[in-house]
């Protein structure tokens, strides 16, 4: 089926629409110096613009363009050095592998039993991977696809607003305005920018071909990580270019509630709002926990057990001045073992849940 001409442009307005209040919200945020403002910003304007009923919509291109551009930024904030600091990262490793088992289990009874979802809806609603994988997943498994959406956005929306300002107000964070950390665009060389550019071109077409999950973010990473490892680059993507990827992520957290209004959706909202407050604040019992086991700072603990998005907690570390490399490969971890062991789970939480069906315990 093609689409007609005026149905393009209206996507083209729709999209500019967006950006444009994405970029205001942003702008408005840094205005404020409020944390993290060119992401959380337009997080929050599109949000409530799109919750009007207020048609949004994000390029899926440029987004897919920006979460590149992340990967490779991700990537370069490994070094030589990261190789002997890793080996004090695996308890924090197997506390992420804890984490997910606890908070997931808990909130999938929640879920299931409390609030009445079926158990594919109740499963991949629960389940702290990427959102696209959960969305998936559930699709293919029968799952109610607009709850899943619903509860994932919300739980990003929700971590992604309060951990900035959580950092400011019990940790110190101070906003630097309208700056971006990161190297100005005439400091890099032609051979830099080069590399870079192979990094998230190549980085996406090999993962892609091996299947690894979300290939269009954790090829670049893994490219970029193995060319910063290897000393043959200390180059990292521009500010300014960090800081268009930050209006477009937030601005896509926004677009996800479009076709939504308030009053139809307040309750599943409300069950969102909670499940990522239980994922919150298991995260930081976790981080405090972990902090006295392996003596690792509790700020990158908390970001790298935080339930947000791989790409948006790990811009947080950045603006925060956080371990980038052991967020994100926190972060990678989890979402590796969420995607791979989350279907074997599933069909074996059905056939029990089948079984109980056949067999009926008898009543008194």
């Amino acid at each position: 089926m093609t689409t007609s001409p005026s149905q393009i442009w209206r996507d083209i307005g729709r999209v500019l629409l967006s950006l444009g209040l994405g970029a205001a919200g942003g702008a408005l945020f840094a205005y404020l110096r409020m944390p993290l403002p060119w992401m959380v910003g337009a997080a929050f304007v599109t949000t409530s613009v799109a919750l009007t009923g207020v048609k949004l919509k994000m390029s899926k291109r440029l987004q897919f363009a920006m979460i590149v551009v992340l990967g490779v930024m991700l990537g370069s904030a490994f070094s030589p050095e990261t190789l002997r600091d890793a080996v004090r990262w695996l308890g924090s490793f197997a506390g992420v592998v804890l984490y997910v088992m606890v908070i997931g289990g808990c909130t999938l009874l929640y879920l299931y039993r409390k609030k009445g979802y079926s158990l594919p809806t109740a499963f991949f609603s629960s389940a702290p991977g990427g959102f696209s994988d959960m969305v998936i997943l559930g699709a293919e498994m029968g799952a109610d696809v607009r709850v899943i959406s619903l509860i994932h956005s919300v739980r990003i929306f929700f971590v992604v607003l309060s951990i900035p300002f959580g950092f400011r107000f019990f940790l110190g964070y101070e906003p630097t305005g309208f700056g971006v950390p990161g190297p100005s665009l005439a400091s890099l060389t032609m051979a830099d920018l080069a590399i870079l550019m192979v990094c998230a071109v190549a980085g996406y077409w090999v993962a892609k071909m091996m299947r690894l999950p979300a290939p269009i973010f954790t090829g670049p990473i893994l490219l970029s990580a193995a060319f910063h490892l290897g000393g043959l680059t200390d180059a990292s993507p521009p500010a300014i270019l960090i800081a268009v990827a930050q209006v477009v992520l937030g601005t896509s957290i926004g677009c996800r509630f479009t076709g939504y209004k308030l009053r139809d959706i307040l309750r599943t909202m409300v069950t969102g709002g909670l499940v990522a407050m239980a994922m919150l604040v298991t995260a930081l019992v976790f981080a405090l926990v972990l902090e006295k086991l392996t003596g690792l700072p509790f700020p990158a603990l908390l970001l790298a057990l935080s339930p947000g998005g791989m790409a948006e907690m790990s811009l947080i570390s950045l603006a925060m001045n956080v371990d980038i490399a052991f967020v994100s490969s926190h972060h990678l971890g989890r979402i590796f073992v969420v995607v791979m062991v989350a279907p074997l789970v599933f069909h074996f939480l059905s056939k029990l849940s089948a079984l109980a069906v056949e067999n009926p315990k008898n009543g008194d």
